[in-house]
């Protein structure tokens, strides 16, 4: 039975994390995510992908030209940089109890560390 209230994709990665490319014309290289499409299985990372667009002339830009911007790639195609041990590590979910309650975190599987603060 599909769900009905919670319909919310959870994703390994967020805005903001920094990640390795680990398959793709990329592989190896690192990166800050800049947007993510939950939709479509999507990021966006800084300096990643790089395609080239023809844009027409406007008023901030008035010659036009090929411009050279950042394309999205799958989310399978990326791993979360550990930021204690600064390697890719698989990514776990864990309760946290505090004082009114209870949150969700992300931990590194590697070091067992805490990536949302």
């Amino acid at each position: 039975m599909p769900r009905k209230y919670n319909t919310q994709k959870k994703l390994h990665v967020k805005k903001g994390d920094t990640v390795l490319v680990i398959a793709g014309n990329d592989k190896g290289k690192r990166g800050r995510v800049l947007f993510v499409y939950p939709k479509t299985d999507r990021v966006l990372v800084e300096g990643i992908n790089m395609r080239t667009h023809h844009e027409k002339p406007t008023q901030e830009n008035p010659q036009g030209g090929r411009m050279k911007r950042e394309a999205s790639i799958h989310l399978s195609n990326v791993m979360v940089i550990d930021p204690t041990t600064d390697e890719p590590t698989r990514i776990g979910r864990k309760r946290i109890e505090e004082d009114g309650g209870g949150r969700w975190v992300r931990y590194a599987k590697t070091s067992g560390e805490i990536i949302d603060k």
